[in-house]
């Protein structure tokens, strides 16, 4: 295989997370002055907690940004430890991808008990993580996945053996900027991430396993 490694993002690409955290802002929002619906969590997805906090805060939310962040990311956290909500397949994906010897890494904007949490469920599937408690700038920028290939000792020219799986559009631009071979995930946003520098795009993990997305690489290089 081409393929030397595979690097998800979380959100909307390994766990049906939105709505939770959807379900978390409107809680906060209405408990504290505030107005907030589903829709307006979409049109923040992807985009740092403390930016959704001062959206939340323009609409009424009587509470600070550092305790809209606190409340949203312990109700979500808490949320997630009672069950991740995985996205079907994925966890067939990693199964193949583990099968096959090609690492799989999280690279997430989350703080580091979340991603430790999925460490601990992913049950070995996943070989490591970057989360937003690591020092490198966040998604749009390349850093946290250039740092992922690091940890695996991948050079940034190899990046394109490697896959980023993202659904956000700061995810994609990060993931593009990198130079990976970029997978936009669109089967759980309903935001328009198109012409992010995706080099395919799914809507589900069906079909999807480690041969394929060797198969997305090297059609990518042309071999």
């Amino acid at each position: 295989m081409l393929l030397k490694a595979v690097f998800w993002d979380l959100d909307g690409t390994l766990i049906d997370s939105e709505p939770l955290w959807h379900d978390g802002e409107i809680e906060i929002a209405h408990a504290n002055g505030g107005e907030w619906n589903e829709d307006l969590g979409w049109q923040c997805s992807g985009t740092p907690v403390p930016s959704v906090a001062r959206h939340m805060i323009e609409r009424g939310c009587k509470l600070s940004v550092e305790e809209i962040d606190k409340q949203l990311k312990d109700y979500v956290f808490n949320a997630e430890v009672t069950r991740l909500p995985w996205i079907p397949g994925v966890q067939e994906v990693l199964r193949s991808l583990k099968e096959a010897g090609i690492p799989s890494m999280l690279v997430t904007t989350s703080p580091r008990r979340m991603a430790e949490n999925i460490m601990k469920q992913a049950d070995g599937l996943l070989v490591g993580y970057v989360c937003g408690d690591d020092p490198f700038e966040h998604k749009p920028n390349p850093a946290p996945y250039l740092a992922a290939a690091a940890k695996l000792g991948i050079a940034p020219e190899d990046m394109a053996k490697c896959v980023v799986l993202e659904d956000s559009s700061v995810g994609l631009q990060a993931g593009a900027a990198s130079g990976a071979t970029l997978i936009a995930q669109t089967g759980w946003i309903r935001t328009d991430t198109t012409g992010l520098g995706q080099f395919a795009s799914i809507d589900s993990y069906d079909g999807i396993d480690a041969a394929a997305l060797d198969a997305f690489v090297r059609q990518r290089l042309g071999e």
